[in-house]
């Protein structure tokens, strides 16, 4: 059952633009459906600089966070899926399991957790985090993703977790709850796996680098991968890519990888930085009949521009990749069990670990590229 609130630091976006301030706020008591987790590891994501500077669009002040693992502490009424002393993964697209969707087999397109991103609320209205305006009036503070896991302790709904075993480390499930499930998920999800094809990756960030290890996990032939920072082509080579186009130096991209490919073009090119002009760059690297999967997140205002003959004529199928389709219940305990036979370097992902206070800090490392990918390490860890 649920006890009281409590008194909490966390990560808060007062104004979009304005800087991230790690200041004091109140937690509520876990409601019906809802619980309270400890949260151990929550880590960086390219999402949360997208928030910060508006190109994901959120209502604030806000609780950034939606990568992370932690620990049950409290449940409300009715939680069936968890119990306190659980360790779990945060799922930032807990779906209903009643819209067409969901029912579909699709809960990544969960019409409510939509709906909810852009409300900044739990499936009630309400969101479990407050602070006192300067005349002392408490003023509701939104969530991101239902989970706002950049703070010591969140309340969500027990639909945004999965619990994990033991024996893998909190800050390793942290980044299996997002840029390890959307990059893994990509190739062997969206694109329904790569084996004995020729692939092509444009951007080696947190995300790129997943897509580039599970392509080369699942027994593609080649795997291409497109930058243009030197130092993050040198982690692609790292987690499996077989060669590496600097975009910043080669002249032309898509003649570069036609030459790789007897003058065809990639059999699947993941799109994984979110601007119109490298989803055009992935659409001309594909051979014909081949798949373009865009997983990079651009801001809603942009618009993306291709060849409206080139479309029938060449039948390349182009889709996206939100959250790598996941299941999150079934995927990732697979992903993290696949960690654990050797098969995903989860570890070596990892670059860079701060504390909490860290955070302002930590984002500006990130916008900076410097990080494959951090982790914010709270308090002490289990």
């Amino acid at each position: 059952m649920s006890d009281g609130g409590m008194t909490v630091r966390a990560a808060v976006l007062a104004e979009v633009g304005q800087p991230v301030q790690i200041q004091s706020v109140q937690l509520a008591a876990p409601g019906p459906g809802q619980a309270r987790v400890r949260v151990v590891a929550a880590g960086l994501c390219h999402s949360d600089l997208s928030v910060v500077n508006g190109t994901i669009p959120q209502l604030a002040p806000l609780v950034l966070g939606h990568e992370g693992a932690g620990i049950v502490e409290a449940v409300g009424e009715a939680v069936t899926r968890v119990k306190p002393g659980d360790r779990v993964i945060f799922n930032w697209v807990p779906s209903c399991g009643e819209c067409f969707f969901c029912k579909d087999g699709r809960p990544d397109m969960c019409d409510e957790a939509f709906a909810l991103m852009t409300m900044g609320t739990l499936p009630d209205g309400t969101t479990p985090f407050s602070q006192l305006d300067a005349s002392g009036v408490a003023e509701d503070i939104y969530m991101f993703s239902q989970t706002s896991c950049l703070a010591e302790h969140t309340v969500v709904p027990e639909t945004a977790l999965v619990p994990f075993a033991e024996g893998v480390p909190f800050e390793v499930a942290a980044i299996a709850g997002c840029a390890v499930m959307t990059g893994y998920g990509a190739v062997m999800n969206t694109a329904g796996g790569v084996a004995g094809r020729r692939v092509a990756v444009i951007g080696c960030g947190g995300v790129g680098l997943n897509v580039i290890q599970a392509a080369k996990l699942d027994g593609a032939t080649r795997v291409i991968a497109l930058d243009r920072d030197a130092r993050k082509l040198e982690d692609a080579r790292a987690f499996g890519a077989t060669d590496v186009i600097d975009t910043s130096t080669v002249g032309d991209p898509i003649s570069a990888i036609l030459d790789m490919t007897d003058g065809l073009g990639a059999d699947d090119t993941f799109e994984v930085v979110g601007h119109p002009e490298t989803i055009s760059l992935a659409y001309g690297l594909t051979r014909k009949a081949g798949k373009v999967v865009v997983v990079g997140v651009a801001s809603p205002e942009q618009m993306v521009e291709l060849g409206a003959f080139s479309l029938p004529a060449e039948s390349k199928l182009i889709t996206g990749s939100w959250y790598g389709q996941a299941v999150a219940g079934r995927d990732l305990p697979l992903i993290l069990e696949k960690y654990r036979a050797g098969g995903l370097k989860l570890d070596e992902l990892i670059s860079h670990r701060y504390k909490l206070d860290e955070l302002p800090q930590a984002l500006e490392a990130l916008e900076r590229g410097e990080l494959r990918r951090g982790v914010i390490l709270m308090g002490e860890q289990p």
